[in-house]
């Protein structure tokens, strides 16, 4: 008697699936593509920055708008596909930007340096939490703690707790650019022309997130070199 087998092959499932992803986000950009499309970058509380088409975005009767805040689905059928979003604005963070020209100038280059400096698809809930209480009351402090976030998240953690050198924690006057860390002022001042001066402002900053932008071979966003220059 002779058996019959039956041999069953595996197919991946994407083949006759869609991949989906919900959350809620921001809308960090908006570029029109073609006459009616355009393509967003939304940066979301469980997948970090997401990219794709919003169709009908340029001729919608309400139309998108950067800083909107909403429920975000986003569909393709291959994961290394642009996708299609659908967003549901719930409300706009922006509006209070856009009667003061200084929150706009933040809120661009907050925008700027997320779309610039962060992995698609790579989830920052505390950046994105901090981002929320920035705009809940944008102004230079708020900012300047935003960045420091935007810092820690992506590795540059600055220490201020102690000096580096001798462990003192009386005297902190300065900020090593190579370590991030604190250094009272008896290390620090054979060094002083090579270390930075606290406190800690957004020159300082803009000196770390050019360090990481040189390791990520792109350019510091020009809202951030416009807010410097203000």
């Amino acid at each position: 008697m002779f058996g019959i087998f039956f041999i069953c092959y595996k197919f991946p499932l994407w083949h006759n699936s869609v991949m989906k992803l919900e959350s809620t986000g921001i809308i960090i950009s908006l570029r029109p593509f073609g006459e009616r499309d355009a393509v967003a970058h939304i940066f979301t509380e469980n997948y970090g920055v997401l990219s794709g088409m919003l169709r009908g975005a340029v001729v919608a009767k309400n139309k998108p708008m950067v800083g909107q805040m909403g429920v975000v689905a986003w569909n393709a059928r291959l994961d290394s596909q642009l996708g299609v979003f659908h967003f549901e604005a719930q409300k706009n963070l922006a509006l209070a930007a856009m009667m003061d020209s200084s929150k706009l100038a933040y809120m661009n280059s907050m925008f700027a340096l997320i779309e610039t400096l962060l992995p698609e698809r790579e989830a920052y809930p505390n950046l994105y939490n901090s981002t929320l209480k920035t705009f809940a009351d944008i102004n230079s402090e708020s900012y300047l703690h935003w960045e420091l976030d935007l810092l820690r998240d992506l590795g540059y953690a600055l220490d201020l707790s102690h000096c580096s050198g001798c462990g003192k924690t009386e005297n902190l006057i300065y900020l090593s650019p190579r370590t991030g860390r604190a250094v009272c002022s008896d290390c620090g001042e054979p060094y002083a022309d090579k270390l930075f001066k606290l406190p800690i402002n957004l020159h300082t900053t803009l000196r770390f997130l050019e360090s990481v932008c040189r390791g990520l071979d792109v350019s510091i966003p020009e809202f951030r070199i416009f807010l410097q220059n203000r």
